[in-house]
Order: C-alpha cells, then structure tokens, then sequence
C-alpha cells in the first residue's frame, strides 16, 4: 500500500508567502532578461521575540540566478515590497516588511552553478536535446470548472 498526502495552503500562510516572493523575483528576472535562469527558493520565519524591540522576523531568498551580463533585480525590495503588498506591514501581523528595523532579508543567490549550465544549455546540430536543472512532481491546473478554480477530476 502507497500512502500519497499533500498540503494545500491558502493567502497568508508563510509557505504562500515564500511562494509568492519567489513567483515575484521570478518575474523580475525575466522582465530584465527573457532568457534568465532562475532557481530560487525563500524562507520567511515570523517573529522571534527573542527581547528585540521590536520582536524580529526574517526573510530568506536563496538559490541560483543567471542574467545576462550587466542586468540585476534588487531581491529586498521585490521580497519587502510582496510581503508588503500581502498584508505584512505590522509587527502585531507577524511581520513588518516595510521595516528594516522588525524584518530582515538576506540574500543568498548566485549564478548557475557550471555544471547544472552544462546540463540545460541547447546544444546544437544532433544535439539540441535540453535537459532539466531540477526535479519536482507536478500535477493538476486551475480551470474554471468551478468556482475555486481546481479541475473537477482533481477534486
């Protein structure tokens, strides 16, 4: 016997965050370069009353970002201004990412590593197979067979 579970979320809790500020430096990246390559992952921890005043919390983005030469995305600003734009705005909320006084953000991203580039960029002639840089098991889509959106066979 195969025992399957999943967890679906909804706005507000702090996986849908992390998804959401990853969704917007994803954005970002491709606006200032079609042709980006964009592994990134986010952390977000609320409040850690640890005597700090105010109790702080944290951002954390993280991965692999390739842009062309000369282009940048500021990852704070994208990841402040959508916690902002969600709702995260006071303390008593569990974040406020308007302040660098109650809300860190650090930014751990790099370039592509060489061999995962080795591994997606088209070849050419016989070779123009592209691989894959990450795993992952995808499923469903949103449709509007219904109201909230998830395809009927999926419900």
């Amino acid at each position: 016997m195969r025992l399957f579970s999943s967890e679906s979320v909804t706005s507000g809790h702090p996986d849908k965050l992390c998804d959401c500020i990853s969704d917007a430096i994803l954005d970002a990246c491709l606006d200032v370069d079609p042709d980006a390559r964009v592994a990134v992952e986010t952390f977000v921890k609320g409040l850690d009353p640890d005597g700090r005043d105010p109790p702080y919390s944290f951002i954390v983005i993280g991965g692999e970002i390739t842009l062309a030469e000369g282009r940048s995305i500021d990852y704070e600003g994208i990841a402040r201004h959508t916690a902002a734009e969600i709702g995260y705005t006071a303390v008593d909320v569990g974040m406020d990412a308007t302040s660098k006084e109650a809300c860190e953000v650090t930014v751990l991203v790099s370039q592509q590593s060489e061999d995962i580039s080795q591994g997606v960029t088209r070849g050419e002639g016989l070779h123009a197979e592209q691989g894959a840089g990450d795993q992952g098991i995808m499923f469903g889509f949103a449709t509007n067979e219904s109201e909230s959106y998830p395809s009927l066979a999926g419900s």
